[in-house]
């Protein structure tokens, strides 16, 4: 860089301070008696030719006004996924709803079935629901795993089946999100 390019440089910069403090309303005038130094007069500046490879500097007011627009704000992060509800049935719809939500089954009941609704947003989650069977010394029936990837509210749908009847008593559902235990849910089954 030669030397008259580095003056332009350092002209260039106080002119844009001075500009962004007068922009300020920071109006302070000079003393009338105080000659201004020559070394801090405005220049006139003429971009180098687009042949040397530099790029052109742009007029002396505009570099302190678009840095100053072009400051954006923060951008929010997405809220992380969380389990919002669970809901158990017997049946479910068309969008993995229960449509009969139920704390209680018959022993008969080939299938029940866990809705799990999310909110938040998850590049790639795992949802589990573990089934246990709470009587005597408690017995694990099921545990099933679903990834979730999602931008928003969301519905999984756990199911747990048994062709022949249900022993009567009390059950749990457990569901975890990447493995912590984030809802759980007592039920019955009776005889019907």
């Amino acid at each position: 860089m030669t030397r008259a390019m580095r003056s332009i440089a350092l002209y260039s910069a106080t002119l844009a301070g001075l500009l962004l403090l007068s922009g300020c309303g920071k109006n302070e005038p000079a003393p009338a008696s105080t000659p201004v130094p020559a070394s801090t007069a405005p220049v006139a500046m003429t971009p180098p030719p687009a042949a040397t490879g530099t790029a052109a500097l742009p007029p002396a007011g505009t570099a302190s006004v678009a840095s100053a627009a072009s400051v954006a704000p923060p951008v929010a992060l997405p809220a992380p996924l969380t389990v919002a509800k669970l809901i158990l049935g017997s049946a479910v719809n068309a969008e993995h709803q229960v449509t009969r939500a139920s704390n209680s089954f018959a022993t008969g009941d080939k299938t029940i079935y866990a809705s799990v609704a999310t909110e938040g947003s998850s590049g790639g989650a795992t949802l589990n629901a573990k089934w246990s069977y709470l009587e005597g010394q408690g017995q694990l029936v099921s545990s099933i795993s679903q990834s979730i990837a999602t931008d928003g509210p969301a519905i999984t749908t756990f199911k747990v089946q048994n062709p022949d009847l249900w022993p009567e008593g009390k059950y749990r559902v457990e569901i975890s999100l990447d493995g912590k235990p984030v809802a759980k849910q007592d039920f019955q089954i009776r005889k019907s």
